[in-house]
Order: structure tokens, then sequence, then C-alpha cells
């Protein structure tokens, strides 16, 4: 039988069919300064021009044997559409990433227009999926989008929204109903220009910030509406931070994976689980891709993963851009070598 495609092997995975051998991709942002340099081209550039950021991804993915691609980059997009601004850092020469410069002051301010997909990036966004899809069929391609309560924090200062829950309780939730339908618009939109997969990313809702009971009256409810719209693409729901108290509730949100970071007890989460859930994560990427000079850490870090019950070896966010060229491969190489057994929920042809 040939090889099968990096595109078939992450469908054959989500669908949870036998594959040849675990996929290597993300759904978080994989695109890295060695592919920047051999385009020619600076950071700060690849976030305004679509045939840039393709380009980018598509590069990425090539120089390291990737199965995927996942794009946008920064989480200023959808903020910057609603008319918060944008600070592109064009001049800079190192890793800027975009930000938001008028974030919402109050809950009284908030006027979110109608026409905002059409706005800002988001277009060129669009049209940066279609040459993906076009340039490279044999990849999967991955979009991702915030949660609810992490794109709130894009658009209003997160202490103020936070001390709203307890001063207007209503009129907070009203105006997380509101981003909520945001973040169901964007994943109905995603799945309109025919991407393999949504990554939902509510990062900032892990246990660090918000009690396992917030989280299961204030996150929980609006992640469900988000992954019940997603009927026709496999969802991932991705969390950063502490989610060993909320991992079962995770589940229930509905998404086809959970992905997780370095703070997860990984082999924990897979027993309280189960092996008919798909799993996805957890070395730190900064860490390991970026600090460590001995290859045989870094082998060991992705080795641990497989050996937890990750279905597939995911960064536990983006990976930072200036990654070690060396620590890449071995990533990479790591994967490829133990990642041909069966995973929990995935079996090998």
């Amino acid at each position: 039988m040939s090889e099968l495609t990096g595109k078939q092997r992450v469908q054959k995975l989500f669908k949870r069919e036998p594959i040849d051998t675990m996929p290597c991709f993300s759904g978080q942002g994989a695109v890295v300064v060695q592919a920047i340099e051999k385009m020619g081209t600076r950071f700060a550039k690849i976030h305004t021009d679509a045939a840039l950021m393709a380009e980018s991804a598509i590069t990425s993915a090539r120089l390291f044997n990737m199965d995927g691609v996942v794009i946008p980059y920064d989480m200023a997009t959808v903020a910057e559409a609603m008319g918060r601004g944008i600070s592109l850092y064009e001049k800079a020469d190192g890793i800027i990433y975009p930000t938001v410069p008028n974030k919402w002051k109050n809950l009284d301010e908030i006027d979110i227009p109608e026409n905002y997909m059409s706005q800002g990036r988001l277009p060129m966004v669009d049209e940066a999926f279609k040459i993906i899809k076009e340039k490279a069929p044999d990849l999967a391609v991955g979009a991702w989008v915030l949660g609810p309560f992490t794109l709130a924090g894009q658009i209003m200062e997160l202490d103020i929204l936070l001390k709203g829950l307890k001063k207007n309780k209503d009129k907070t939730e009203a105006f997380l109903e509101q981003v909520t339908k945001v973040t169901i618009d964007m994943c109905k939109h995603y799945q309109d220009l025919g991407v393999d997969f949504i990554s939902v990313r509510e990062m900032g809702s892990g246990t660090d910030l918000l009690s396992p009971r917030m989280w299961k009256t204030l996150i929980g409810p609006n992640l469900k509406k988000v992954f019940d719209s997603i009927t026709r693409v496999p969802s991932v729901n991705h969390i950063c931070g502490s989610t060993d108290m909320i991992i079962e509730m995770m589940h229930e949100c509905g998404a086809d994976a959970l992905s997780v970071d370095q703070k997860n007890n990984a082999a924990e989460t897979r027993k309280k689980l189960g092996n008919d859930v798909l799993i996805f994560g957890n070395f730190d990427p900064y860490k390991t891709l970026t600090q460590l000079e001995d290859m045989g850490e870094v082998e060991a870090a992705i080795k641990k993963c497989i050996d937890d019950g990750q279905d597939a070896v995911w960064p536990g966010c983006d990976i930072w851009p200036d990654i070690r060229q060396e620590n890449m491969e071995t990533y990479v190489k790591t994967v490829r070598k133990y990642g041909k057994n069966p995973s929990p929920a995935v079996g090998r042809i």
C-alpha cells in the first residue's frame, strides 16, 4: 500500500480509522523563521499579505515534513475587523506579533459591526486559505479561532470583564453570548472555505485563572454551542494552562478531539477519559524547540507524549517561530519513529 499523504493521514486520524503512522501537525501557529528566511521576507510582512501567509505556512511544513498547516498566526484578526485597530509593527525586524491597541473600556461601549467579516485582514486570511488549498493539496489545512471568553479578552480588558461578572452579571453574560455568536459565525465561515479541521482555542480559561465551578457555568455552555455549530469538519477543543480539574467538562463540550498543554497530566487524562477519545498534546514548545540543546532531551520530551497516550503530539501553544532547526527535526523524527505503533484511539494499517 502506498504511503498516505499528510491530508489523508490527518483526515483518517479524526475519523479514528487506521493510519500508517501518527501525523505530525498542529492546531496552533507553526510558522518558523527558517521558512521566512528562505522566502527572503520578514516576519512582520507575513501577517498582511495572503500570498506570503500561504507560502510561509506551506514552506514551514515542507522544510520539516509536517502533515498540515494552520493559519492565521496572530490573535488580533477578529478584534481588528470589529474596529479595535491593529498594531502591525511593520518596521520591526524581529518576531513581534500584531496586537490590539484599542480595547473597549466598558460593556456600554461595545458595538460589534454586522459586516466585520469583510473588514480588516479577514478577507486576506480567506485568500490565503484558497492559495494553500490550491498549492498544497496533499497537506491538511487547519483553521483556528479563539473561544468566546478568550476572544472577549481581545476586545475588552480581561480584568474589566471579570469584574463585570461580579458587578453586572446579566450584561456581561449577554456580551459573552454576542461573542459566542461571533465565534460560531467564524467556524461556519471556515467550514464553507473547506478547511480540514477547526481548532477552537479557549486559551484563557484554564483553572490557573478560573475555578472549575466558574468554568462549568461560564465557559462550558458557550463552548458547547460553538462545537454544536461545527458539523461539517472535525473540531478540537484546545485550552492552555491547568486543565486536570476540567478535562471531563472539556470533553462534554462535544469536540472531536481535545488538546492540552504541558501543565496537563496527560497519562491521568487518558485514564479519566478512556481510549476512545482523541487527545492531542502536550509538550512545552518554547522549551523543547528553542531552549533544549541536547537532542536526547528533545526526543525524550516528544516520546513521553506518545507514552502518555496522546493520539497526536501537539505543542501546548504556538510554536515560537525562532526554533532551533535540529530541535524541530528531532521532534518530527521522533513522532515518525515511535508513531508507527497504534495510539489509544487510533489503530495502524
